[in-house]
């Protein structure tokens, strides 16, 4: 089965810099490699390769990366994996890929193909974390940095932690409320990169969406609710609030969200929706 390495050069801190010299000693099956020069180049790639039969596309890059490519392969046979070089990497590492980049090149030679579900907002599709509220906001002022990488977002977070609840009106099968919140995340997956995991339990097989309310919460919290956030203990604290849904609508004067990580803009009100069974994943085994 063929593989074709999607390379985004731009993503993170440059991890995958030289990879194509790992991806050939490591790599055993045949491949091939493309580099995306602009945002959104990597859907088209992937495109052609679900029109070419290609077997796998391997996104490396971050999450920005990696929903571009999904975007393409998401009802189709060509399956996904993932090489984290973004400054997140929330999907891959959930997946199980490993840090390294040399390792996780060669965990591919074992990686097993598994169908799981995948997302939308008002139709367009997300596979990992998406949201609206504080990330949102921290995603927005992301994608104006120059500097990348893990520290320079982990600066971003801390310089911005007066920003302030907001109001939301929810609705979904079983109910609806109103609630002030510093932010609604849509889990697909666990985590929003760095094992900062926003819904530890979350299941991209389970045909749900875990949505996380982050109630307002007294500032002197904030270590304390960010401390359960790398520990993967948030699920458990009174502030955290988790619907799980297949169908969810939010309501807001807020148009700012952020899909796998990257921003965008859409009116109220929003609907966010599961696409059971909807993605082929190359995937560790071990991960279930």
């Amino acid at each position: 089965m063929k593989i074709r390495f999607i390379i985004n050069p731009f993503a993170g801190n440059g991890k995958q810099r030289n990879i194509d010299s790992l991806i050939k000693k490591y790599i055993k099956h045949p491949y091939d490699i493309l580099y995306t020069k602009k945002s959104g180049e990597a859907t088209i790639l992937s495109k052609q390769a679900v029109q070419e039969g290609i077997g796998i596309v391997i996104a490396v890059g971050g999450d920005g990366t990696v929903n571009e490519c999904a975007k393409a392969l998401i009802d189709n046979n060509t399956a996904l994996g993932v090489i984290p070089c973004g400054s997140g990497n929330g999907f891959a590492y959930h997946l199980g890929m490993h840090k390294n980049i040399s390792r996780s090149i060669q965990q591919l030679n074992t990686c097993q193909i598994r169908t799981i579900d995948s997302g939308t907002v008002n139709n367009i599709p997300f596979v990992n974390v998406s949201g609206i509220g504080f990330d949102a906001h921290i995603a927005s002022l992301f994608a104006k940095k120059d500097k990348r990488g893990f520290i320079n977002y982990l600066k971003l977070i801390l310089k911005e932690l007066k920003y302030k609840s907001k109001t939301y009106t929810i609705k979904y099968e079983g109910g609806s409320r109103t609630v002030k919140a510093y932010l609604i995340a849509f889990a697909n997956a666990s985590q929003y990169g760095n094992n900062a995991m926003i819904s530890p339990l979350a299941n991209t097989e389970d045909g749900l969406i875990d949505f996380v309310i982050m109630k307002e919460f007294p500032k002197w919290k904030i270590p304390l609710i960010l401390f359960n956030i790398i520990k993967g203990r948030i699920h458990l604290s009174n502030h955290i609030d988790i619907i799980q849904a297949r169908e969810l609508t939010i309501h807001s004067k807020e148009e700012l969200i952020h899909l796998d990580g990257e921003p965008h803009c859409y009116n109220s009100p929003l609907n966010i929706k599961i696409k059971e069974q909807s993605l082929n994943i190359f995937m560790p085994d071990e991960k279930k």
